[in-house]
């Protein structure tokens, strides 16, 4: 099912990304994440004393022979992710650019979430959904398996770019299912400020957030060379400018813009990167979850 958002040579160019928190997770199980949770691991952690009920196989016996004292190895675990992609759905998201109309901000999010399902999955990790607008919101808890990611891909078809971003209320069910030290991905536009102040609550609240921004080429260029009227999709406001005339100030209000967003939510220890819809979904994950030290990008 993945082929139809996540094309084999982009799966190609997924091969040296890792979904890496910063910090530790702990939760219980075997993935490819260091954890603070004590126990039988790969690799040592520190020694402890023996107890009744520990395993005999884990006694240090030589330091038993030098200190006739039992004592037990224990080791970091190593321990599944739980990851989060939340997909901005709200009307905003239809944009496309003139180039390219069949493709929204919205399909290039169903993309991005779907390779970090991917690399979830290779990773042993779990993973779940959730799109935010003001529609009933729609998820899929957290599980993991090549069965969970058929559905979690299946939901992702599903969704439409309508209405706006949720009010409080509605985003309640998130915070029941999406447990501290889980990995948040969120996919925006992030011209809706609640978007931004939900990043930053769910990093107050110990999920370790990241952000990409999905942006249309047309935003970042702004190409326009005739007059142009720009409406607001989800408030109606509506703007009448001078392409050429207003070239250089867009630009730079928006490269301002975007450097002052980037500052704000550092501040908040949230990552960001950005996607804009002619570009590689690859390159923006590649910002966030970088390569593995020695391996060079496909």
């Amino acid at each position: 099912m993945t082929h139809e958002l996540v094309t084999p040579a982009l799966r190609a160019r997924l091969r040296d990304l890792r979904l890496v928190p910063r910090r530790a997770a702990g939760a219980q199980g075997l993935g490819q994440h260091s954890s603070r949770s004590r126990g039988v691991g790969l690799e040592f952690a520190q020694y402890r004393a023996y107890a009744p009920g520990d395993e005999p196989r884990r006694v240090d016996w030589k330091l038993y022979a030098r200190s006739d004292r039992y004592f037990v190895r224990e080791s970091e675990r190593d321990s599944p992710l739980d990851l989060w992609v939340l997909v901005d759905a709200s009307a905003s998201m239809a944009q496309s650019d003139a180039a390219n109309a069949s493709l929204s901000r919205l399909d290039a999010a169903r993309t991005l979430a779907a390779c970090a399902i991917e690399l979830a999955l290779r990773q042993g990790d779990r993973f779940g959904i959730a799109a935010l607008s003001s529609q009933p919101l729609a998820l899929v808890a957290a599980d993991s398996g090549p069965r969970q990611r058929d559905r979690c891909v299946q939901e992702l078809l599903r969704w439409q770019a309508e209405g706006r971003w949720p009010v409080a209320d509605q985003l309640l069910p998130l915070w029941e299912r999406i447990a501290p030290a889980s990995l948040v991905l969120l996919l925006t536009d992030a011209h809706d400020d609640a978007a931004i102040a939900l990043a930053e609550r769910l990093a107050a609240a110990r999920r370790e957030v990241v952000m990409i921004r999905v942006l249309t080429a047309e935003e970042r260029d702004f190409p326009f060379r005739d007059n142009r009227r720009f409406m607001d999709v989800e408030n109606g406001t509506e703007i009448l400018a001078d392409g050429p005339g207003a070239r250089a100030a867009y630009l730079d209000a928006f490269a301002q813009a975007h450097a002052a967003l980037a500052s704000r939510l550092a501040a908040s220890g949230i990552r960001l990167a950005v996607h804009y819809l002619d570009e590689s979904p690859d390159r923006a994950l590649r910002q966030l979850f970088g390569a593995r030290p020695g391996s060079e990008p496909a």
